[in-house]
């Protein structure tokens, strides 16, 4: 599993006039081949009288699939400038589509990779981004007199309190990314000189909002 990723923080659309050419990007989070292709496939039909639906799609931890297609553009103008934005971004797991009308006047080769690049940057700036980080949930049960002092010393650190679960003690429920768990327990091990029990949940990853 990834220790870290980027991708689109929702799904969305975005449009951008071009020397009278409509172009809209659209975007959405895949998990394989099958969900891509089935997006690609719903947007030509929702715009079945563009003249183009060129599309894009990186999928994989590793990006192992990578594709590409101008839908009728001059090859190698329209869906590769879409992936290479994409990879740029370092993003995982997300297919793009930038429908074109026609609006009469030409770009050219270059006109279009700009075009078709800038649709779908444009469309990553307006939608936003993600970093999803891998983080494990780590109970820490302490008597309650220390509740109030670790209480605050975790609201000042980097982990992330899930929940607070009180019986005859006190157990934190945190969530802390997975690089960071040899610093977690030695924090609270001192925070309490030693007056504390762990236990380990499931890992899970948590996204924050990225400005790229």
């Amino acid at each position: 599993m990834l220790k870290r990723y980027r991708t689109i923080e929702k799904d969305g659309q975005f449009e951008i006039e071009i020397k009278k050419s409509r172009f809209i990007c659209h975007l959405k989070r895949v998990n394989d081949e099958n969900e891509a292709t089935a997006f690609i496939a719903a947007v030509k039909k929702e715009h079945s009288k563009a003249t183009h639906n060129c599309s894009a799609y990186l999928i994989g931890d590793q990006n192992e699939v990578q594709r590409a297609h101008d839908d009728g553009e001059p090859s190698g103008t329209a869906g590769v400038p879409m992936l290479e934005v994409l990879k740029k971004k370092d993003l995982k797991n997300v297919a793009t589509v930038v429908t074109r009308y026609f609006g009469g006047v030409k770009l050219g080769a270059g006109g279009l990779i700009r075009a078709y690049g800038n649709s779908v940057s444009r469309a990553l700036e307006e939608i936003g981004l993600v970093e999803g980080h891998l983080q494990i949930e780590i109970r820490a049960t302490i008597e309650y007199p220390l509740l109030g002092k670790v209480e605050n010393l975790l609201h000042e650190s980097p982990y992330t309190i899930k929940d607070i679960v009180y019986t005859d003690k006190v157990t934190f429920s945190c969530m802390v990314n997975e690089d960071e768990t040899a610093h977690f327990y030695r924090d609270v091990v001192e925070w309490v000189s030693n007056q504390v029990s762990f236990e380990e949940g499931a890992l899970s990853y948590y996204e924050v909002k990225i400005n790229d």
